[in-house]
């Protein structure tokens, strides 16, 4: 037995423990002597300890009240215990045991009976020590799995949603006029759902999964588009009638192929998010949008945001058809537009936001406008 075993013996009488100690030595055990429970706790703070020889009948402090503090006591509750008196009583034997003892000796103790029962408790010690450091190992492996794995999960996300947004911009690139609109949009989205979670309106949908995936699904609400002909989503005039009905039916061109994907996809959120955002974002609040007429609540919330950072990106950039609003004529119109085209509460936020909206539109400038006027009129003069 290694020299590196420390047993701990309690007892308040001094030769019992001489006498216990000198047979444990001679097996080559190291010992630690305490004459009192008070002791015996000092010690165990201060050393490693691998088991416990505890006497029953002691003064002040007994084996029973000393062994329930040790198994109470996180740090020491694996330590074996053998309990050691002179009672032969079967309550005594009982009662230890109950409380979490591993084995029992009377007075005067046997020297082969002790070596016996030192050994099989140190041999169980042993056990745990391995199993639990199997456990921790093994916890330690699945930590650095998963994180391996999320890693992973990371990229391949990151990777795709570059994708989709390269996806978006192509459908965006039809229509010179949008710049670095979807750059706007995004975090318009992110600004308009913060404030909402600080404030605790609608904090029972908006979690942060909920802003990550807005966040990224915002680039997709005008996805539809790239099914719009190019006759009527670049036509500098007026729409008729039927051209205006080809130009709404981009939100559900957008949503159906976002089905199409979540069909083989039905756990991803960001998908079902974007199928709520390219059909339901020209859905105005008493009812009057398009393409389902849909009206308040029954609108889904990310549609409602993104509808009003639409409008607003809309408002103050630069179209064929007129000049770039100012911030205040932006939100008068917008003020003007809430409980009718918008969600009030949305309104509330933006008002609130209004300098974040100011700073995130001068960051993300339109750098194509002089580019998309002579791209429009290359295209009407080939008409």
């Amino acid at each position: 037995m290694s020299k590196t075993t420390n047993i701990l013996v309690v007892d308040d009488n001094a030769l019992n423990i001489e006498a216990i100690t000198r047979r444990l030595e001679r097996d080559g055990f190291h010992t630690y002597k305490a004459e009192s429970g008070a002791q015996a706790f000092r010690i165990l703070e201060n050393f490693i300890v691998d088991l416990v020889l505890l006497d029953v009948m002691m003064p002040e402090m007994d084996g029973y009240e000393v062994l329930e503090r040790l198994k109470q006591t996180e740090k020491w509750q694996h330590i074996p215990v053998v309990m050691v008196s002179a009672l032969e009583e079967q309550d005594s034997v009982v009662r230890c045991i109950e409380a979490g003892a591993d084995d029992y000796l009377t007075k005067p103790v046997n020297s082969v009976l002790l070596r016996a029962r030192v050994n099989n408790s140190l041999n169980k010690k042993r056990l745990y020590d391995r199993d639990k450091q199997y456990r921790n190992e093994l916890e330690c492996y699945n930590q650095q799995l998963k994180h391996k794995v999320a890693m992973q999960v990371k990229e391949i996300t990151s990777a795709q949603m570059s994708m989709i947004f390269a996806t978006s911009k192509l459908a965006e690139s039809k229509d010179p006029e949008t710049g670095a609109h979807l750059e706007r949009m995004r975090m318009f989205c992110k600004v308009l759902c913060e404030y909402l979670v600080s404030t605790s309106q609608y904090g029972d949908l908006i979690t942060p999964e909920y802003i990550e995936c807005i966040y990224a699904a915002s680039s997709l609400h005008d996805i539809g588009k790239v099914g719009i002909p190019d006759n009527v989503l670049l036509k500098p005039g007026k729409l008729t009638d039927h051209e205006w009905e080809i130009m709404r039916s981009h939100t559900l061109i957008g949503a159906n192929t976002l089905r199409a994907v979540l069909e083989k996809h039905p756990g991803n959120s960001f998908i079902r998010m974007g199928i709520e955002i390219a059909e339901f974002h020209h859905e105005k609040w008493d009812g009057s949008g398009y393409p389902h007429g849909l009206k308040g609540e029954a609108i889904p919330l990310s549609a409602r945001i993104l509808a009003m950072a639409d409008v607003y990106d809309a408002l103050t950039s630069v179209r064929c058809y007129k000049e770039a609003f100012s911030h205040e004529k932006s939100r008068q119109i917008i003020v003007e537009g809430s409980g009718t085209q918008f969600d009030p509460k949305i309104v509330e936020a933006f008002l609130n936001c209004e300098d974040q909206f100011v700073r995130i539109k001068k960051e993300y400038k339109d750098e194509e406008t002089e580019f998309s006027y002579q791209y429009l009129a290359e295209q009407v003069n080939s008409r």
